[in-house]
């Protein structure tokens, strides 16, 4: 009996108290009036209703969590209330936003907090919060009655189905209640009772209803005859589903309302204007009940059924709750009829859809005799069908990959050490180390900041990073949050837990930056009570690490800059004590930890400067100081141990402790472990990044490891073994792309690598990093081991998973890799750029070629995105989103022609901004649907082939979906948007239902099925792996299970007004009708035999594939290039074939063809005899080569510094043709005029005008700096005094004794290399090839006459080396990695003799200079000798290999040189020096001469130079090496020593020596050439430049001097006179962006300042007498981007990026103005001029301007002496739409005119290419001046009235403003950023990069 008893008793809930029946007045209760039991906060006011002829409190502010009622005083306490129904009388505030936070206690101790707001957008739901959008949904009110947002209103919650719905947790009682502002409440109530508000108690009585009528307190007054309804709105959440009786709402109601009673849910209205945020996916309807529902029969407290209820039937089911009555699931019911219904509010749950279906629909087995309901009478017939997902939920997350997110410190060992605990992002991660199984712990909603568990494994603590730090306590072994609560610091950068787990503290910032640390006393979390705050404090010093003691939960220790301090928590405060640290009180400490001891317990602390101290606890004192340093031994590169003693040590940042060991983790990225004594290193393991933390599992056998770069791994003490647990990207993912066969998945991040993981494992198979650029989009091949991605550059690159290499790359791209996708059947790729093109690709083979690229198709605004190129899945249909945002183009995947173009701007005609398309997505044939997500929230599902609208999707989130993935069988569909995940019910027949996922930290960047489609792909902060929980379903041949029907549309021809409307839609306005798409529009692609008039497209034929057959003009501005296979000009790097092979040229004239029979030469087995034009004979011995021009394999870049890539150019060459002569043949498009205004003859090149030799106003006089990034592009002779080197495009001739220098112009690109003729005069240059040819371009100049003598072409990508032969009858050129072609020249008509096409690439080549027919060359692991010769005029070319011997090791020869006959010397990657004797063929000799690559070798006589990417040139007496030869394989290199070394400051990449080697000429990768003497064993600098990007040119006042800064932060002071380097000021990790010298002072004259802007928003002053900085400022947050001195030298006007201005003074240091009228665009210029004599309607003695980057300037007059400063005037120029800007946008520039100081010079981003003339005075446009591009740079002449402008086309314009004539000037190798003339108008200093070209003006 009482056994039963007890049983019943579990069952009943506990009664509630007595006094708070039958129902509770809260504010009453608790005496809200007196303040005492709750607490206000902000503008919080008791004011008198009208309405309600009472006392109400209003709550209103701007900010909603400060103003506020907050019931009880503090959150420690609890109301208790156990009332079902909460009651809120309250009335929101017109037009302002409200907030209700309640928080309610389950059965089971956990604290929900639910929250409702007319704030929030959509529904969102944790574990422990539910966030409710107030919608109102109405339609228009009654005359003389309030809108129902600003009625009062009765809001009913059922708190016990609000926590059983919606989280499946009992509820036990309300815990505490906040109103926040704005709004009106009047009381709040508990009961048990569910009361009508409507029906008082007397007209209850009256009428005899059963129902339960309001209290008279809790009534609101109705005037007499009126309707309660008319006046307040009732709301009951969830709604209420009892029946009433018809009688009752006949007494109640009127006629025409009364028709909507029944046992159905209550209709809601779908009104168009409120349908978007109604809809959303989960949403659940709170009804504003009507007089209907006023007259509903009460419901007993019983439990809510699930919801996800699937009804066939056409009315809803009802489910019997334990009161016997009937109840309807919760549900959304659209209806037919919108005059049902006049007034509703809904609130965004989960969403059961209730969808109409036709009459016909209904279930046969429906009773015949039923009679029709009031609501199937008021709507017809329409039937209803409910369906929701089965199971719910349908994904499940699996597993995640990544590691870290807002810091990779954080990774624990579990109690027995078998698993790990780690946070990913959001997610907790707890991962098994042996099965690599992971249990996840779910609920943060932002990335996790820290992590503790304690002694006995039981309670897991963690943080996430957002302000406030909400905290989680979680139950380790279950996974249940147990509790969650709020911080009181910002973000809690560290947690401990004491070894009982009843003590947590936490460390952090508060919202005043303090440091803060917080005590959490926990223990009775687990037992159903809460963590209560037991003291927090706040500290001065700073504090890295924190841990609490495990021997003493009341003790604790931390560590941080220049501290260590002991806490204790004693009677109730926390306090603390420094130890005592003597002279290591300055260091930094970075982390400690406790270890028990025999004599007391020991604390290790650790430092960033490598120092381990020992600290006695008790005695609070240093015992032992430590420090880690390196240790090298003579001449070893790396260290080779670690000891504890004195100089610089390593950064240690972590350390653990056990027992016996203690384990310490370094930034140099090594673990090491250590016995307690520190003697010896017992292990060490390195890793690829900087070690960030470090932890020793229980058991003391290993070691766990993570790195700053996103690896988690541990060491095995007892194996040595290191195992890595996680690899993870350590920047947000991009892209995905999955593979079918072996189940891999491909990833591309931000953090520029692209990685390619195992699906089962989740482990990381392979990575590609790509450090120049960013990998975009990825896709793999659908049958073959590769895979295709797409980067930042415009490259496309194929890469092999068997071989991991690079199997061919292409360049067809202008811009960023937009799209990327390959076609199901693997025969086609396609790729999309940021610029508008379009690449088809023929992928069938494993040598993918490009066939057809066309110029502006897609959407230039397009960002990368999976959805933004997709194929249909039979491969026959290619979507995308272009031309236009607006518009959807479908095009055959064959011939590119186009088939269906719809314009999406119309399918939102309700909206106010015309619709455009973010994402686009295939369904499964049939029935060929095509997605469209668009920006007006919505998913349109068009038909493929015609392009009709077949339904949409509009329940989805405020960010429109950027992402969209349609499952294989088409029955779910993906959308993702923001940080949420959605799975749509797609087979649905109407309205779909759908379900969300939420759990990234970061937006969400793509999401794809897996092959199998039993797996979901998500990636964005990191990689989410879900399983789908309903397996997919096999759909019959020829259907889409559950596709849904169309409806009929009308179809009609695209007529000329619906071309007009279409066109329209380009610039924004409404279209005037609705245009039909067009099923067949006009191909607009096609073979194209040049550009189209007025076509600035970068793509052209190339020569080789000109010609008339065939080519027809296109018909619009999209151009199609069709180029042939296998010709080069694709960027493909040749087809299958043999190695060594030669290809055939036509016959060249002095080389006949003929066929030598002679036998191989002795000692050279294995050699190829060819005829000259490459036909091979017999082979003769082993070793055959087969021919063609083919090669096997296409390359990768080797792993050689020795090759030349150009550097990354955003800018285009103008396409102006080759410049030459009147009438010559080598100038194309130029027209000749006559001398123009003021006498100048000029060149008309496409819309440029150069000038005729003898009329420049322009003369080049000098180039500053030399181009690092050539190999071997410096040549000397030193008996001649010939010197020449390159930078940029330009070939710089200079005489070493005057510095006078010719500047030979004509290669259209970068320079890669030179070679000068042995009798001096001939110099050879080669460049790289350019966006308008298709081969790399070859000059031949005459050096004495500084003219080209030949144009030569035949390399495909770039050219790796130029030699002439020893008679200079030939000349070799050597082809990069990419192109792999060795030619041979004749010299005497610069003729192709031969050209061979190379198996491998090719680091060098060099002629025997004792014999002119025999040429070497060096690569991969072995030397290839030719040897050329020549009977009559027949020739021959015979090709041997000699392998590197294995004693030298397996490494690549990089560099060689001939030395004494028959020596040559060879120098590798690894650092070696070989020696062969060409005579016997064999490496007799090898030493070690570096520790890197050898680049370059040169040697003379008995001496060798060795120059390496070590920065160190090395001089190596070799005399004795012939001597070795004789002694063959047993030469040792003890005869050879090194004389001298130098170290200088770059890798060396070329040099020239005197034949005496005593001195010479070196070129290193900073960009420096060096006078090197061997002799008195020093360097000189001969030529400096700026490693990178050149920012500004300043000049003194007297022009003696001028300053540059540049992006490598360096600030360079030059003689102008001399162009030399005089001083250097070098910041290091920061950019220097701007610069600024300082005018005469007055009071100082002799004071000269250069002032300096960086990126990290400091100003830098700079003393130039002093050559010290003399001043550091801290002006800006963001970067500087401009910055000037006033007139009088005593203020500075500094400008960031944010558009903020500053006003420092350099005497003071101190900045006492901050102008904020350009904030939220970059501060482009600023410029300061005296005021004379002008008066422009401001006072001031100073005038200056400001503007920024949106077109604004803004002009000021100032005295900064009476901190006065006054607007003069405000420019605003209009910009064109984005679409009309090629690339970056130009900047906005502005300047005083010099000759005119009442007009201001304007140019940049403008509707016109053009230069505007303002006046300050007439406040009006004086004159503009037409360009031909937009200016990028532009400086007006204060001598002459000249103006120079740069343009990003590398073209620089000089403009005469008197005259208008204009002269154009070329030679610059990138875009103009900077144009400055000097104060004397004498020179004019331009900078392209980092290089400076000073021209001289004459004429002027």
């Amino acid at each position: 009996m009482a056994r039963d008893s007890r049983w019943v008793w579990h069952l009943t809930p506990p009664c509630p108290p007595v006094w708070q029946q039958p129902f509770l007045n809260v504010f009453r209760h608790f005496k809200v009036d007196e303040w005492k039991r709750s607490s206000k906060e902000g503008d919080v006011a008791v004011v008198t209703d009208k309405t309600l002829k009472c006392t109400v409190y209003r709550v209103r502010g701007p900010v909603s969590a400060g103003n506020y009622i907050q019931l009880p005083k503090t959150s420690t306490q609890s109301l208790g209330l156990t009332g079902r129904y909460l009651y809120v009388l309250f009335r929101p505030l017109p037009a302002k936003h409200f907030v209700i936070h309640l928080d309610l206690c389950t059965e089971d101790s956990q604290v929900i907090r639910v929250s409702f707001s007319n704030f929030f957008k959509e529904f969102k739901s944790t574990a422990t919060w539910l966030q409710f959008p107030f919608i109102c949904e109405t339609g228009t009110p009654r005359k003389g009655v309030g809108s129902p947002g600003a009625r009062w209103t009765c809001l009913q919650l059922d708190l016990h189905d609000i926590l059983l719905v919606y989280l499946n947790r009992r509820y036990s009682q309300l815990r505490s209640i906040r109103l926040c502002a704005s709004l009106l409440v009047r009381n709040l109530y508990t009961s048990d009772l569910c009361f009508d508000p409507a029906v008082t108690v007397a007209e209850a009585r009256c009428a005899k209803l059963p129902i339960t009528p309001i209290p008279r307190e809790m009534a609101f007054p109705v005037p007499k005859g009126e309707s309660w309804h008319d006046h307040y709105v009732h709301i009951r959440f969830p709604s209420d589903s009892s029946k009433t009786s018809s009688e009752a709402v006949q007494k109640s109601c009127s006629p025409s309302e009364a028709v909507l009673a029944g046992p159905v849910p209550q209709l809601l209205p779908h009104p168009a204007a409120f349908s978007k945020p109604v809809q959303d996916s989960l949403a659940l309807m709170v009804q504003k009940h009507g007089p209907t529902a006023s007259c509903q029969a009460p419901s007993a407290p019983r439990p809510l059924p699930e919801v996800s209820v699937s009804c066939e039937r056409s009315e809803v089911c009802s489910v019997g709750g334990p009161s016997g009555r009937s109840q309807e699931p919760l549900a959304w019911v659209k209806a037919t009829d919108k005059h049902v219904v006049s007034d509703s509010l809904h609130v965004s749950a989960r969403q059961t859809t209730v969808e109409p279906t036709a009459p016909e629909d209904a279930s046969p087995q429906e009773s015949p005799g039923r009679k029709q309901n009031q609501q199937e009478a008021a709507l017809g017939k329409d039937r209803f069908q409910q369906r929701s997902f089965l199971p719910d939920p349908v994904l499940r997350l699996k597993g995640v990959i990544g590691f870290g997110g807002h810091s990779t410190k954080w990774a624990l060992w579990t109690r027995d050490g078998a698993a790990v605990v780690y946070p990913c992002h959001a997610v907790i991660v707890v991962l098994c180390v042996n099965t690599r199984e992971q249990r996840l712990f779910l609920g943060h909603t932002d990335k996790v900041s820290a992590l503790a568990l304690d002694g006995s494994g039981s309670l897991l603590a963690s943080a996430q990073a957002q302000p406030h730090s909400m905290l989680r306590l979680w139950d380790f072994q279950t996974g249940e949050c147990l509790s969650l609560f709020q911080s009181p610091v910002h973000t809690v950068c560290s947690l401990s837990f004491s070894d009982s787990g009843e003590v947590l503290c936490g460390v952090g910032k508060d919202r005043h930056g303090r440091m803060t640390v917080v005590v959490w006393g926990t223990a009775q979390v687990g037992r159903g009570g809460e963590a209560i705050i037991l003291t927090k404090v706040h500290s001065d010093v700073d504090i890295q690490a924190f841990e609490v003691a495990f021997f003493d939960e009341t003790r604790m220790a931390s560590c941080g800059r220049g501290s260590v301090r002991l806490w204790r928590l004693r009677g109730g405060g926390l306090r603390s004590c420094p130890v005592d640290l003597g002279e290591h009180h300055a260091l930094e400490f970075t982390d400690l930890a406790f270890r028990q001891a025999q004599d007391g317990h020991t604390l290790y602390v650790c430092s960033r400067s490598g120092h381990i101290l020992e600290i006695d606890h008790q005695s609070m004192a240093v015992r032992r100081a430590r420090r880690l340093l390196p240790t090298q031994t003579p001449g070893g590169p790396l260290p080779q141990k670690q000891a504890f003693s004195s100089g610089p040590g390593i950064a240690i940042s972590s350390l653990s402790v056990s027992q016996a060991k203690c384990a310490v983790g370094s930034e140099d990225g090594y673990l090491r472990l250590w016995p307690l004594d520190f003697s010896s290193v017992l292990l060490e393991a390195e890793h690829e990044g900087p070690i960030s933390s470090v932890r020793i599992s229980p058991d003391g056998l290993r070691v766990l490891s993570t790195t700053s770069s996103g690896h988690l791994g541990f060491l095995d003490i007892l194996s040595r073994e290191y195992s890595v647990l996680v690899r993870s990207h350590a920047a947000p993912v991009l892209a995905l792309a999955t593979e079918c066969r072996r189940g891999q998945l491909a990833t591309v991040s931000q953090d520029h690598t692209v990685r390619i993981w195992d699906l089962a494992t989740l482990q990381q198979l392979y990575d590609f990093a790509s450090p120049e650029e960013a990998p975009c989009a990825v896709a793999f091949h659908p049958t073959q081991p590769t895979f295709f991605c797409g980067f930042s550059s415009g490259a496309v690159r194929s890469f092999s998973l068997e071989a991991t290499e690079v199997l061919v790359e292409h360049r067809c791209h202008r811009g960023a890799i937009t799209g990327l996708a390959a076609s199901p059947d693997g025969s086609l790729l396609f790729s999309s750029c940021s610029r508008g093109s379009l690449a088809q690709y023929h992928s069938g083979a494993l040598r993918c070629r490009i066939l057809r690229v066309a110029a502006n198709v897609v959407c230039q605004e397009a960002c990368p995105s999976p959805s933004a190129l997709v194929v249909s899945g039979d491969s026959r249909l290619l979507a995308f989103v272009g031309p236009s945002k607006y518009t959807v183009t479908v095009m055959d995947t064959t011939s590119l022609d186009e088939l269906l173009r719809v314009d999406i701007s119309t399918l939102d005609l309700a909206g106010s901004r015309l619709d455009s398309a973010v994402a686009v997505c295939f369904g499964p044939a049939p029935p060929g649907h095509l997605l469209v997500s668009t920006s007006s929230n919505m998913v349109a599902v068009l038909d493929a082939t015609s392009g009709r609208l077949v339904r949409e999707l509009s329940c989805v989130p405020p960010a429109a979906c950027s992402v969209l993935a349609l499952s294989g069988d088409g029955r779910f569909l993906l959308t993702a948007a923001d940080r949420a995940i959605k799975v749509w019910d797609y087979s649905a027949q109407a309205g779909p239902g759908c379900q969300v996922y939420i759990g990234h930290s970061e937006p969400v960047r793509a999401v794809a099925f897996t092959p199998d489609q039993q797996q979901l792909l998500s990636v964005g902060d990191a990689i989410f792996l879900w399983d789908v929980l309903v397996p997919s379903e096999k759909s019959p041949p020829g259907s889409v299970q559950g596709s849904p029907g169309a409806p009929p549309t009308c179809e009609a021809g695209l007529g000329t007004r619906q071309l007009e409307d279409m066109v329209s839609g380009a610039n924004g306005l409404p279209r005037q009708q609705v245009p039909m798409p067009s099923q067949a529009s006009p191909p607009w692609l096609d073979i194209c035999a040049g550009p189209p008039k007025d076509h600035d497209g970068a793509f052209s034929m190339s020569d080789e594939s000109r010609g008339p057959e065939g080519l027809r003009q296109a018909s619009g501005p999209p151009v199609l290039v069709q180029k042939e296979a296998g010709r080069a000009g694709d960027g493909a790097w040749g087809a299958t074939g043999g190695p060594w092979d030669l290809g055939r040229p036509p016959h060249p004239r002095g080389w006949p063809s003929g066929l030598r029979t002679d036998p191989a030469a002795p000692g050279r087995q294995g050699m190829v005899t060819y005829r000259a034009n490459g036909e091979p004979k017999a082979p003769v011995g082993p070793g055959a080569y087969s021919t063609g021009r083919a090669r096997a394999q296409p390359p990768t870049r080797p792993d050689s510094y020795r090759h030349f890539t150009a550097r990354y150019k955003a800018s285009l060459l103008a396409k102006v043709g080759r410049v030459g002569r009147p009438h010559s043949p080598c100038c194309q498009w130029i027209s000749w005029k006559p001398r123009g205004p003021g006498g100048m003859a000029l060149w008309c090149l496409g819309g440029l005008s150069f000038p005729a030799v003898g009329d420049e106003q322009l003369h080049l006089k000098a180039v500053m700096g030399y181009n690092g990034n050539g190999r071997a592009n410096l040549v000397w002779r030193p008996d001649t005094g010939f010197f020449a080197y390159t930078c940029g495009r330009l070939v710089v001739v200079e005489d070493l004794h005057s510095g006078v220098q010719q500047h030979w112009l004509g290669h259209p690109e970068e320079i890669s290399t030179l070679a000068l003729s042995h009798d001096a005069q001939v110099l050879a240059s080669a460049s790289g090839r350019s966006s308008t040819a298709s081969r790399c371009q070859i000059r031949v100049w005459d050096v004495p006459g500084g003219f080209c003598r030949q144009l030569l072409s035949h390399h495909d990508t770039a050219v790796q080396a130029l030699a002439f032969s020893p008679d200079d009858r030939l000349l070799v050129t050597l082809g990069d990695y990419g192109d792999r072609t060795l030619a041979l020249w004749s010299t005497a008509t610069y003729e192709l003799v031969s050209s061979t096409c190379l198996p491998e690439p090719v680091h060098g080549v060099a002629f025997n200079p004792w014999d002119t027919g025999e040429l070497a060359c060096v690569g991969q692991g072995a030397v290839t000798l030719w040897l050329l010769q020549q009977r009559g005029g027949d020739v021959s070319l015979q090709v041997h290999r000699e392998p590197i011997p294995e004693e030298v090791g397996g490494c690549e020869l990089t560099s060689l040189c001939y030395g004494t006959t028959p020596l040559l010397y060879c120098g590798s990657n690894a650092g070696q020096v070989c020696v062969w004797d060409m005579c016997a063929g064999r490496c007799f000799l090898a030493w070690d001469a570096d520790d890197g690559e050898i680049g370059v070798l040169l040697c003379s006589g008995a001496r060798l130079v060795s120059g390496s990417n070590t920065r160190r040139l090395r001089l190596w007496a070799v005399g004795a090496v012939p001597e070795l030869r004789r002694k063959g394989s047993g030469a040792r290199s003890s005869s050879v020593f090194m004389e001298r070394e130098l170290t200088l400051d770059g890798a060396v990449v070329s040099a020239v020596f005197h034949e005496s080697m005593d001195m010479g000429v070196v070129g290193t990768t900073a960009g420096t050439l060096w006078y090197v003497s061997w002799a008195e064993g020093t360097s000189t600098r001969l030529i400096s430049g700026h490693r990178s990007k050149v920012n500004e040119v300043v000049f003194s006042p007297s022009e003696s001097h001028c300053a540059t800064c540049s992006d490598d932060g360096s600030v360079r002071v030059w003689s102008v006179a001399s162009m030399e380097l005089l001083i250097q000021f070098q910041v290091l990790s920061q950019s220097c962006l701007c610069l600024s010298w300082s005018p005469p002072s007055c009071e100082r004259p002799e004071q000269q300042w250069v002032a300096a802007g960086y990126s990290d928003g400091t100003l830098r002053l700079f003393s130039i007498p002093r050559i010290a900085m003399e001043l550091k400022m801290h002006p800006h947050s963001a970067a500087l981007t401009a910055i000037a001195f006033s007139a009088d030298g005593q203020t500075i006007l500094s400008g960031d990026k944010d558009g903020l201005v500053a006003v420092s003074r350099p005497r003071t240091g101190m900045t006492f103005r901050v102008l904020s009228d350009h904030w939220g665009a970059p501060i482009c210029t600023i410029q300061s001029t005296r005021r004379e004599y002008e008066d422009f309607g401001a006072e001031g003695v100073d005038l200056w301007l400001a503007a920024s980057g949106d077109q604004q300037v803004s002009v000021w007059a100032s005295n900064w002496l009476q901190d006065r400063c006054e607007l003069v005037d405000w420019l605003s120029f209009p910009a064109p739409a984005l679409t009309e800007v090629p690339g970056c946008l130009p900047p906005s520039l502005a300047a005083f005119c010099p000759w005119d100081e009442a007009l201001l010079v304007c140019a940049g981003l403008g509707v016109h290419h053009e230069v505007v003339f303002y006046s300050l005075r007439q406040k009006q446009v004086m004159e503009k001046i037409p360009l031909p591009f937009f200016a990028v740079s532009m400086s007006l002449s204060p001598g002459a009235h000249l103006m120079a402008i740069g343009f990003s086309e590398r073209v620089l314009r000089l403009v005469d403003c008197a005259s208008g004539a204009v002269q154009d000037f070329a030679g610059h190798d990138d875009s103009v950023q900077l144009c400055r003339f000097a104060p004397s108008a004498r020179l004019l200093f331009t900078a392209a990069h980092s290089e400076i070209l000073v021209w001289e003006v004459t004429g002027h």
